[in-house]
């Protein structure tokens, strides 16, 4: 591995020959250098400290929250959204997306890795001269989430990362881990010299990952590519296996501590961050990941960010939202009726307006975010509602539920809080249907 200091010096050179051509499509030229104060990215000549998201939320109401750049994951029908974000003054970080063997993907058939390796190319010859380019990604979790030490993955992200600086020198090369344990920081550091900048997603380790990637060893700079409240996984599970959700409000003061600590903590080694999730996310449950309800209220941790990334507040804030408590305890009987007690506040003291409901639980609680579907709400279950409590007749089907809160303020914005329930009683499986031809 080459010296930082004759890295930088290369790069600049690199820079200075190759300018022009790129000036002429209009490329922004994107540096990472190694400063008295420590890593910096510059773009455009400028200094560059990312302040962004991952999603498919408003870009408009991400630029005007203070953000100046959005991640995505894989770059399908991707120049729409760059012509977008560049319009907004937004930089993206151009995903590749690698695939994982956990769908299948098998980085020893040779077939299939220079399969992957030629899409790689054909993505960034499409895409690298567009102004809105801030960097490539390549691959998120592709280690997946064992040990991560799998040297042919590594070797697979490398070599793409070796082609794209050939040709592209413009942008960065970046590929993002889940966390870091294993050999993940290895891979980057030792076995990916190709690649310039460690993504890490961090959700419940967030608090603590500059300590425990420096005392890795790791040297390269890094960028916080996903954060945002307690992972599913972190969370203890109940009698039944259900994870208690934390509120809208809880998240958003983890939201505060994880920039916080795992970004404005690491001034120097970290080049910034993407929240995730801006948008709607049904995972685990429809409101424990996105930044938004999918009716499209934005919750307080969009209250947080916006402060963090501006400066500023919002003018008006989300309603604040307590745990629900369930009176008589979460176990109940077939066809209960059950109360439900909620503390509900408005910052401005506007009044608030409240929904609601109770699904079935998904019971899918695997990392990974891969696609769920939302759970429909039982109709007929919640007898009366208001902003103080809810009473409801429970189903007569056995199983685990969920009861979901929604708090909107007149402008629109929400909290949520939901808690997991039992219907006591053996649960039913559907028995297979059989056709014969």
């Amino acid at each position: 591995m080459l010296h930082t200091t004759t890295q930088a010096i290369l790069v600049s050179v690199a820079f200075l020959v190759l300018w022009p051509s790129a000036a002429s499509a209009k490329a922004t030229p994107v540096e990472l250098r190694q400063t008295q104060q420590g890593w910096q990215l510059f773009r455009g000549g400028e200094p560059y400290f990312i302040r962004g998201a991952g999603g498919e939320g408003s870009l408009e109401q991400l630029a005007a929250a203070g953000a100046n750049s959005v991640r995505t994951w894989g770059a399908d029908d991707i120049g729409a959204r760059l012509d977008a974000a560049h319009a907004l003054g937004l930089s993206v970080p151009v995903g590749i997306w690698l695939g994982h063997e956990r769908h299948g993907f098998d980085y020893g058939d040779e077939t299939q890795v220079r399969k992957q390796l030629e899409a790689a190319r054909q993505t960034v010859l499409r895409y690298k001269d567009h102004p809105a380019v801030l960097l490539w990604g390549i691959g998120n979790e592709m280690e997946g989430y064992g040990e991560g030490d799998n040297p042919a993955i590594w070797k697979a992200v490398n070599d793409i990362a070796a082609m794209v600086k050939k040709l592209d020198p413009f942008h960065p090369t970046m590929t993002a881990t889940a966390e870091l344990g294993g050999g993940r920081i290895d891979g980057v550091q030792k076995h990916c010299p190709a690649i310039d900048i460690h993504g890490i997603n961090s959700y419940g380790g967030s608090l603590s990952v500059v300590d425990r990637y420096r005392a890795g060893g790791a040297t390269k700079p890094y960028v916080l590519t996903e954060f945002g409240p307690l992972g599913v996984w972190e969370i203890p599970k109940n009698d039944w296996g259900a994870p208690s959700e934390p509120t809208s409000t809880e998240k958003a003061a983890f939201y505060r501590r994880s920039y916080e600590s795992g970004v404005l903590g690491a001034r120097g080694l970290a080049l910034g961050s993407y929240v995730f999730k801006w948008g709607f996310k049904m995972e685990a449950t429809p409101t424990w990941y996105g930044m938004f309800l999918r009716d499209g209220a934005p919750l307080g941790a969009v209250d947080v960010m916006t402060e963090l990334w501006s400066g500023r507040p919002p003018p008006n804030l989300s309603p604040t939202v307590e745990p629900l408590i369930i009176e008589g305890g979460p176990q109940v009987d077939p066809g209960d009726e059950i109360r439900v007690r909620a503390v509900i506040a408005d910052p401005e003291g506007a009044a608030i307006r409240v929904r609601w409901g109770l699904r079935r639980e998904s019971g899918a609680y695997t990392a990974g975010g891969d696609f769920q579907r939302v759970p429909p709400e039982m109709k007929g279950a919640v007898l009366e509602g208001s902003a103080s409590g809810a009473r409801l007749s429970m189903p007569k089907d056995p199983g685990p539920y969920r009861l979901f809160l929604y708090a909107y303020d007149a402008a629109g914005r929400a909290a949520t809080a939901n808690v997991p329930l039992l219907v006591k009683g053996e649960v039913r499986t559907p028995m297979p249907v059989y056709v014969y031809s």
